[in-house]
């Protein structure tokens, strides 16, 4: 799951060769803050108490299907210097999709800054094949570290077609904007703090039932399991 860098432990990447992120389905989502630094609050009484940072990034993930119609939010969870989070992709709703994995009418729950659970409902109805306009994701150059396409040169860049942020729909454009758009914020409102997300991230694709259940359970017992946990990154991405 992870690796060591220049004596650091870094994300290594999982993303499955030639799969296609933007497809129908449930994906678990890890991301750590830089150097595993805790900066959104605290666990007390394995409970989860967010700070000012915590409750900004608690905000944008809870933001993600306002940007992205398609998408719907399951468990998650913010601890002191990581998040987890199941994310469905749902286009074509009109289209039955089996797992891959697939589930609709999911309800989230959420962590609020006083450590009690919020349970949200379906975020909308109506999803759109192409939920967001492609003008906001080319246009948001900090957050999805778009690849210019102007002065006739190859869209994409080096990589041509296959870059992803040409695909505004995969996962890790979903993850570069809420990345990109937390950090932002944090500097711009919580000035002179310093904010930093450690690159990449973890995602796993579940497949069926029995794995989304297991994660869930997972991601809501993650609290009673930081002082595990803390010390031994391993843990982290289960």
């Amino acid at each position: 799951m992870s690796e060591k860098f220049q004596n650091k432990y870094t994300i290594k990447s999982t993303r499955l060769e030639n799969y296609d992120y933007s497809q129908n389905g449930l994906y678990f989502v890890t991301i750590c803050t830089k150097d595993r630094e805790e900066l959104f609050g605290k666990i007390v009484n394995e409970k989860m108490f967010l700070n000012d940072v915590g409750k900004i990034v608690n905000q944008f993930w809870q933001e993600i299907p306002k940007h992205f119609p398609f998408v719907n939010l399951d468990e998650f969870i913010l601890m002191p210097n990581h998040m987890h989070g199941i994310i469905e992709i749902l286009k074509n709703p009109i289209v039955e999709t089996h797992f891959n994995a697939s589930k609709t009418n999911i309800t989230s729950k959420i962590n609020d800054a006083s450590g009690v659970n919020i349970v949200q409902g379906k975020q909308g109805a109506v999803m759109f094949q192409d939920g967001i306009a492609r003008k906001d994701a080319l246009t948001c150059q900090d957050a999805l570290k778009c690849v210019s396409t102007e002065n006739n040169k190859q869209p994409g860049g080096v990589t041509g077609l296959k870059n992803p942020s040409l695909n505004p729909g995969a996962l890790s454009n979903i993850i570069k904007l809420y990345k990109g758009r937390c950090a932002f914020e944090i500097r711009k409102q919580l000035s002179p703090i310093t904010f930093a997300w450690q690159p990449k991230f973890y995602d796993h694709i579940i497949r069926d039932n029995e794995s989304l259940n297991k994660i869930r359970e997972y991601v809501i017992k993650n609290p009673e399991m930081w002082e595990r946990d803390r010390n031994n990154v391993e843990n982290v991405f289960m």
